[in-house]
């Protein structure tokens, strides 16, 4: 349920409404715009009597709101979510470059990649330490020893780091992280997200390999529902029955999340293809989609890479997509509180 309240409502009269509401047993969320003040209601609202609370003066209207997903509801929160990452941001008026190898193999390999990416135009250093693999005889990653080896690519270059998280037990790991990662595997994995919603750490979501938007935004109220509402959402892709990419992208993805939720939006074109070749014409359409930014792989012998090869960037290719994104940045199309500007 939202409440619409007038413009510049009385503040006893508000404190009065609120103080009611939350002795309703119901969580608050406020939202402050230029025009109206909307108060976003969490919890059992088929007890509140819509009538009584239009009648209040400082009430403009009262809306039921259909949608499952109420802290990541675009209804809640009409403004962009714009979360710090530390020297930067993801959502608002940055691009976010995300870029880095799919695994970490060894000391040298993560700092040569993550010095090339920054000076590309990354803004941040992904790098995976705990590998799910579809084969178990496959490389797992260097797990807790790779964490070790991405901190010191971060003390190196300044970049915030983003990577993945399997399990709960490797939560204390992730001290120093930025970003922890939720991959498509574990988009539900419900005790894990419940768990983030703890921690107060931006978590970037990705979408399963055959869920809904709605499925995907549950996943984020989880998060959001522990009090934790630094979370990115991440199109990677979706199976269908073509079978000539890895996956198949979904950018319609984007407009559609913008338009049902405030949080920000970020594209892989990586996984979604599978094939370097399209990494960049997928993620030039993603930039036009209006996304908030985008994760590419990049590793400085994709020829010997330990998982991903095929679909990892060089440096040197890796610097070529991020020059022609950022040229045609200024014609994008940009969305802000679900409008396309």
């Amino acid at each position: 349920m939202i409440i619409i309240l007038k413009k510049d409502p009385e503040q006893k009269q508000l404190d009065n409404l609120k103080a009611w509401l939350t002795g309703q047993k119901l969580t608050i969320h406020e939202s402050r715009g230029d025009s109206h003040t909307i108060l976003g209601l969490v919890g059992d609202t088929s007890t509140v009597d819509i009538d009584l609370l239009r009648a209040l003066d400082i009430v403009e209207d009262v809306k039921r709101v259909q949608e499952p997903y109420k802290n990541a509801n675009r209804k809640f929160h009409e403004a962009d979510t714009v979360i710090p990452v530390g020297s930067t941001q993801i959502g608002g008026d940055v691009f976010t470059l995300i870029a880095g190898p799919c695994s970490i193999e060894s000391e040298e390999q993560i700092c040569l990649v993550a010095a090339a990416v920054k000076r590309a135009g990354a803004t941040m250093l992904r790098g995976g330490a705990f590998k799910p693999r579809t084969s178990p005889y496959a490389f797992q990653g260097l797990r807790g020893h790779g964490l070790e080896l991405l901190m010191e690519a971060k003390k190196l270059t300044g970049l915030p780091v983003v990577t993945e998280i399997m399990d709960l037990s490797q939560l204390d790991l992730f001290t120093e992280v930025d970003v922890i990662q939720v991959g498509a595997r574990n988009m539900q994995n419900f005790e894990l997200l419940k768990e983030l919603g703890r921690t107060g750490k931006p978590v970037l979501i990705k979408r399963g390999l055959a869920n809904t938007l709605q499925e995907l935004l549950m996943s984020a109220e989880y998060v959001m529902a522990g009090g934790n509402g630094n979370v990115v959402l991440c199109e990677r892709g979706i199976r269908t029955f073509e079978t000539a990419a890895r996956n198949t992208l979904d950018l319609s993805a984007v407009p559609l999340l913008k338009k049902m939720s405030h949080l920000p939006v970020i594209v892989d074109p990586s996984h979604a293809t599978g094939i370097a070749a399209l990494v960049k014409p997928m993620a030039l359409a993603a930039a036009a989609s209006g996304v908030d930014g985008l994760m590419i792989e990049v590793h400085n012998d994709p020829t010997h890479a330990l998982s991903d090869g095929a679909q990892s960037l060089t440096p040197e290719a890796f610097s070529d997509v991020s020059a022609a994104v950022m040229a045609m940045l200024p014609y994008a199309c940009r969305y802000h509180g679900g409008k396309v500007v």
